[in-house]
């Protein structure tokens, strides 16, 4: 079916603006890639799951300028013992990075594997975005795949005595950066991913994941903190038997930030945990939109996410469990919910079930409110300050999200943040 000759006309204009990397081993799945964006042609409003967020200037062919932010504070994750990788602007950034050299895992810049006529990454690259693609087309992964001239290649064969911390540095007002992760953890092995910064005025970021049976990766992301960026993040996860995938998400600022994640748990006894908490002030849009399969036996999956909003803020949720017929004893959790902290500010929420399996255990739910009063006059007739004790309410609200976090030190570094963010908003 030919595309509306709106989208088509996008879709072209967007790809005319855009160079292919040829030759090197991934260069078939690119082609592939490419021709998926080709056919479904880039989002737009009238997609079903693009009507709460536009797509606009995700897709169009100019970048739209966003001022680099000084935040005044340390970097996250600065007083962690990590391995650095960095990346400006979309780039590699060999002096600022450590070296790469670490027992249990091993770490290659996507531009030297694509050299290579053999590696493994061959095998996954594009391959979980592929797969990802149905039931509901996600273009701006497959552009991504097509297009991606930098990013990693991670392979865990053991359990690394530190985190890889992949930080993402803005510096350019123009700059539109398309990075494309590959990582594959092999069986028994276990890593722990740390990500942050803004990366970009425009970010287009893939991160393709394989868990083999009884491995385990812990993901926390803090998404930068530049006002003006847009970003549109995928995820795409697969797991096998006995494994394990957790991933927690902060998001500060930003005026408009898609993040996507879709994941496949596809052997028996598979954990697959994903949770997020975004604070927004005025122009600020967020959205998480996540699709969980479970496709085999005695498998769990939850789904976390609280946003709190204030002054004209949007947040918008868009999540839906798929278990498939023969998934038996499913454990399958998933809650989204705002704290409006304004009149102004709106939480758009879309949860879906989807069964064919008759012994599980599946629930959703969706909530939006203020501060509830109670609390607040409890706290106050205590002696707190108004603005404190909003503070602290809200990071209660906040704390289930935050509790998916494996690692406590972490879970502490991403409370002090959101409690320095509050903070400023006094």
């Amino acid at each position: 079916m030919a595309l509306p000759e709106a989208k088509q006309t996008a879709t072209e204009a967007r790809l005319a603006a855009l160079t292919l990397p040829e030759g090197g081993c991934l260069a078939a799945a690119r082609h592939a890639a490419l021709s998926r964006v080709q056919t479904m042609g880039l989002p737009g409003r009238r997609d079903e799951y693009w009507k709460y967020t536009r797509p606009d200037t995700l897709v169009q062919a100019d970048v739209p300028e966003a001022a680099v932010f000084e935040t005044g504070e340390p970097p996250m994750f600065n007083d962690f013992d990590r391995l650095k990788v960095v990346f400006v602007d979309g780039v590699f950034d060999a002096e600022a990075s450590d070296d790469l050299s670490l027992e249990g895992i091993t770490i290659e810049r996507l531009a030297d594997a694509e050299k290579k006529d053999i590696h493994w990454a061959k095998d996954l690259y594009g391959v979980l975005e592929a797969r990802g693609q149905t039931p509901v087309q996600r273009p701006l992964a497959a552009l991504n795949s097509a297009f991606a001239t930098d990013g990693v290649v991670i392979h865990v064969t053991g359990k690394p005595s530190k985190p890889i911390n992949l930080i993402y540095r803005h510096a350019d007002t123009g700059s539109d950066a398309i990075l494309h992760h590959v990582i594959r953890v092999d069986a028994g092995a276990e890593a722990t991913i740390l990500e942050n910064g803004p990366a970009a005025a425009r970010f287009n970021k893939c991160m393709e994941i394989d868990v083999a049976d009884t491995g385990s990766l812990h993901l926390v992301r803090a998404q930068g903190r530049d006002h003006e960026r847009r970003a549109a993040t995928h995820l795409f996860a697969r797991l096998g038997k006995e494994s394990v995938f957790k991933s927690f998400t902060l998001t500060v600022n930003g005026v408009l930030t898609r993040n996507e994640a879709v994941i496949e748990l596809t052997g028996d006894d598979a954990v697959a945990h994903i949770a997020g908490a975004c604070v927004g002030d005025g122009d600020f849009h967020h959205d998480d939109t996540v699709f969980i399969t479970h496709d085999a036996l005695n498998c769990e999956s939850r789904q976390v996410f609280k946003k709190v909003l204030r002054n004209g803020a949007t947040g918008v949720f868009q999540g839906k469990i798929l278990v498939k017929e023969g998934a038996q004893k499913t454990d399958g959790y998933q809650i989204s919910q705002s704290l409006l902290l304004d009149d102004d500010s709106q939480f758009l929420a879309k949860p879906e079930l989807e069964i064919y399996a008759d012994d599980v255990a599946c629930s959703h739910g969706s909530t939006s409110g203020a501060i509830d009063e109670e609390g607040l006059f409890y706290l106050r007739s205590r002696g707190v300050p108004k603005a404190e004790a909003i503070d602290l309410m809200t990071l209660a609200f906040l704390a289930e999200a935050v509790e998916e976090i494996e690692d406590g030190d972490v879970a502490d570094a991403i409370i002090a943040r959101l409690q320095g963010w509050l903070a400023r908003r006094h």
